[in-house]
């Protein structure tokens, strides 16, 4: 079991339109039999299943992030804010969603196995997944949730490398600013109004992909508005 899959942890040999694409970071990987079970909660944030967080899962758990990976980059956003229904999956095959149903299913019982989804026809050579280039504004949006991530860690590097106790001081006051009801926790409306007052405007799947990405109840979400503000002034 890999146990860490997702976008960032594969790369391309070369720049060749036909380079082959390989799998690193095997840190967490552990060899397993089947019907092990695992209780250490290892995994990134978006991709780990939920029974990882239940600290009891085995071999399914790889399945249900690589599901996750494919949802991310036919949509350009993760599964949980968004549905079948909204743009762009109506023009999405049938066969490519039943796939990530499929890889998806809380229930490990009903979920599909790395073998089924290898033989699923959406994944054979010359199946049934049609060669046509992603619609634009999936590229906008996978472009956006990759620049996230990228602000998440620059935020920490900032955070553990150069700011000063005076400097996180400061944050930790914004942070009261957009807690509005004091409550050491800031909601999705108090972050949206927070965002709006600063002149942000993201959408509410964009905001709740920062909510997700960063530890929201800590002055880290402050230096990430911050961080995100120079980001869109740069682009």
């Amino acid at each position: 079991m890999h146990r860490d899959l997702k976008p960032e942890n594969f790369l391309f040999v070369n720049q060749m339109e036909s380079s082959p694409l390989k799998m690193i970071d095997f840190g967490l990987s552990i060899f397993f039999k089947p019907g092990d079970i695992f209780n250490d909660v290892v995994g990134s944030p978006y991709y780990v299943a939920p029974e990882v967080l239940r600290k009891q899962y085995g071999q399914e758990a790889d399945v249900w992030s690589a599901g996750v990976m494919i949802y991310i980059l036919l949509s350009g956003v993760p599964p949980f804010w968004d549905d079948f229904s909204s743009e762009p999956w109506p023009g999405i095959s049938e066969c490519a969603k039943d796939l990530i149903r499929g890889m998806l299913d809380r229930d490990v019982e009903k979920r599909l196995s790395a073998h089924e989804v290898l033989c699923h026809p959406w994944v054979q050579v010359d199946g049934a997944a049609p060669d046509k280039p992603l619609d634009s504004a999936v590229l906008t949006r996978l472009k956006q949730f990759s620049a996230m991530n990228k602000l998440k860690k620059m935020a920490l590097r900032i955070i553990a490398e150069n700011m000063s106790e005076e400097e996180i001081a400061g944050l930790k006051e914004m942070f009261k600013m957009i807690d509005t009801d004091n409550s050491g926790q800031i909601t999705f409306e108090e972050l949206k109004d927070g965002l709006q007052r600063v002149g942000a405007n993201l959408k509410e799947s964009e905001i709740s992909a920062l909510m997700e990405a960063v530890a929201v109840n800590n002055s880290l979400v402050m230096l990430v508005l911050k961080q995100l503000l120079k980001f869109e002034e740069e682009f």
